[in-house]
């Protein structure tokens, strides 16, 4: 019986591979390249292993076994790099909150590691992920702007309320909330998040969460309980497209869930057009 392939640890040396293979779907990638843009593909760097399975000398698929497992195969690969993954985070055990990537990578590797990580506590099977690469099709809010250090004590129950929303879960459950605040922190540092603040109160909200080269990746978009209906989420999103073509990439992409049709039919207003189906699992 001929053994199924395995993947290994990547290291320095298979930085040029990786970036080839994630620059076959920039948007789907982006994630993962702009990790490996900022911190190379070694352990040292990166804060976790990146896995990876080749065929002959070619580079198949990778995955990011760090907080967030992220999968990422070539078409047709993806059943083969489901099983090499799985076997290696079955001999590691689960660190992550979140298995997240195109569905057609992280839904087989659920199949596979369900019976042993199981139960999630939601599966999000069909989000879609969507992308603009020209201006929006909107009017942007014009009040709309990269948030000041300063400011953060205000962004912060703001960016709680969106995350608990989103997630499910507080942010503040573990650790008290300093890694959540450390990473908004972040964002803010580098002219990723971005509100509309009027009178010390957030009254939309959304962070650039991922960056490479190539693309984009919009994240934690929020606007207040009392505002929605009125189109701030909109125009709001507009303002980040234009913001984020301007100063961060030429392709801006989010991913929402299929069934918050609110969301979408806005994205589709700003000018957004499906490019791809991600999926997360949550734990």
């Amino acid at each position: 019986m001929l053994r199924a392939p395995s993947a290994r640890v990547l290291d320095a040396d298979d930085e040029v591979p990786v970036r080839e293979l994630l620059a076959t779907d920039p948007v789907a990638a982006c994630m993962l390249a702009g990790r490996i843009e900022a911190h190379g593909t070694s352990a040292a760097t990166l804060g976790a292993p990146l896995w990876g399975l080749h065929s002959g000398r070619r580079l198949d698929a990778v995955c990011l076994a760090g907080a967030n497992l992220i999968p990422f195969a070539r078409p047709g690969v993806e059943q083969a790099a489901a099983a090499a993954f799985a076997d290696r985070a079955r001999r590691a055990g689960r660190r992550c909150s979140t298995i997240v990537g195109p569905s057609a990578a992280v839904l087989p590797l659920w199949d596979l590691l369900e019976p042993s990580w199981g139960p999630a506590r939601e599966v999000r099977a069909r989000q879609p992920l969507l992308a603009i690469e020209g201006p929006p099709a909107v009017p942007a809010e014009p009040r709309v702007r990269p948030v000041a250090l300063g400011e953060l004590e205000t962004l912060l129950p703001a960016a709680i309320a969106m995350f608990t929303e989103e997630v499910g879960v507080s942010p503040v459950r573990v650790d008290g909330g300093a890694g959540y605040r450390a990473r908004v922190t972040e964002l803010v540092r580098a002219g990723h998040a971005l509100a509309w603040i009027e009178g010390g109160e957030v009254l939309f909200k959304a962070d650039v969460g991922a960056v490479s080269g190539a693309a984009c990746q919009v994240q934690g978009v929020w606007v207040a309980p009392r505002l929605r209906g009125q189109g701030i989420g909109r125009s709001g999103t507009a303002a980040v497209v234009e913001y984020a073509r301007a100063a961060i990439a030429p392709v801006v992409s989010l991913y929402v869930n299929d069934y918050n049709r609110a969301a979408r039919a806005t994205y589709e207003r700003v000018g957004f057009q499906q490019v791809g189906t991600y999926a997360s699992v949550l734990f």
